[in-house]
């Protein structure tokens, strides 16, 4: 069976090369900035995308096989014209000065934005930017409306309100990536002992309700299961989900970058789903208003979770994170979002 366009993406192949130039998992891991279990779920996921082994144990190391080194001779390929091509359109774009403005969701606020913004001032410090948080209807409201220049934005399958459909009508949308929802339980909960977790399996639970679409993506997610949730209790706020986990008064679902905006806490256990839940993000620009390049090469942080399915969370490791840097799933072919 061929293999489907999703199976293979900028940042794996990044971690192929790297791996292959690096000799181990932890080498290739420091090489990226990430953690050595961010690397290894990665590949492993990977592994079953293409439905080979890329690795195998030799003595205490790894090595890649026949099917990885293969990859890796491509990926030397692929990476090199991705950066070549980004860095050609960088000097054609050729943006020195003028005013770039950008809108985003909250929990992109504490991890995506202040690195892109940041990133942008030193590779352009002749521009003048600005930022505005506003949830993804909003702020696609404010790219029509000319208010700002760039939105980042998310959506989930199956979205019957999704702001990328009817109202960015005649506006240029680049999927980014994905950005993984994972289970949030109590330590000590019944299926804590498990790499991932079917929501199936938690319809008796009472749950804990985001903001309005994150809410009605979990009762679809549930119905998909089975069920209705129990949602007994409801709040934006992120750190005020987990103090409600750990607690043992009910659990969530949360996406990564929710997750990586509040840190580690204690008394929760953070789990995949089964399958594996996601939402997409996105960037909204006029068409044509803005070249991509002229923005800088760090326009996505989207990511599969870095936690290891067996920490806890007082054990658990973010992964180091360089500047603009994250582990993106489906890298857009206008936006080089690995780098």
């Amino acid at each position: 069976m061929p293999l489907a366009d999703s199976a293979l993406d900028s940042h794996s192949l990044r971690i192929v090369q790297a791996l292959a130039e690096h000799g181990s998992i932890t080498a290739a891991a420091r090489a990226l900035g990430y953690s050595q279990p961010a690397v290894s779920q990665q590949l492993k996921r990977l592994e079953l995308r293409v439905g080979l082994a890329l690795v195998e144990r030799v003595g205490r190391g790894v090595r890649l096989t026949e099917a990885g080194r293969l990859l890796a001779r491509h990926a030397r390929t692929v990476t090199g014209a991705l950066n070549a091509a980004a860095g050609d359109l960088a000097e054609l774009q050729g943006l020195r000065a003028g005013r770039v403005r950008v809108a985003a969701f909250p929990s992109a606020s504490a991890t995506i934005v202040p690195r892109l913004l940041a990133d942008l001032g030193r590779r352009h410090p002749g521009l003048s930017i600005t930022y505005v948080e506003a949830e993804p209807p909003e702020a696609v409201a404010l790219v029509r409306e000319n208010r700002v220049d760039l939105a980042i934005t998310f959506s989930y399958p199956g979205d019957l309100v999704d702001p990328h459909r009817d109202s960015a009508e005649g506006l240029s949308v680049t999927t980014l990536g994905r950005d993984e929802v994972l289970l949030v339980v109590p330590a000590g909960h019944r299926f804590g002992d498990a790499e991932s977790i079917d929501l199936g399996d938690l319809a008796g639970e009472r749950w804990i309700g985001g903001c309005p679409r994150c809410r009605g993506h979990l009762l679809e997610l549930c119905e998909r299961r089975g069920f209705v949730p129990d949602i007994s209790y409801e709040t934006d706020n992120v750190a005020a989900v987990f103090g409600m986990v750990g607690a043992g008064i009910g659990v969530a679902v949360l996406p990564t970058l929710a997750i990586d905006s509040v840190g580690a806490r204690s008394g929760v256990l953070i789990r995949p789903t089964r399958p594996g839940e996601y939402r997409t993000l996105h960037a909204v620009t006029a068409d044509g208003a803005i070249g991509v390049p002229a923005l800088g090469r760090p326009s996505a942080h989207s990511h599969r979770s870095p936690y290891p399915p067996d920490s806890a969370p007082h054990a658990r490791r973010h992964a180091p994170v360089p500047a603009c840097t994250h582990r993106v799933i489906d890298a857009p072919s206008r936006l080089d979002t690995d780098v």
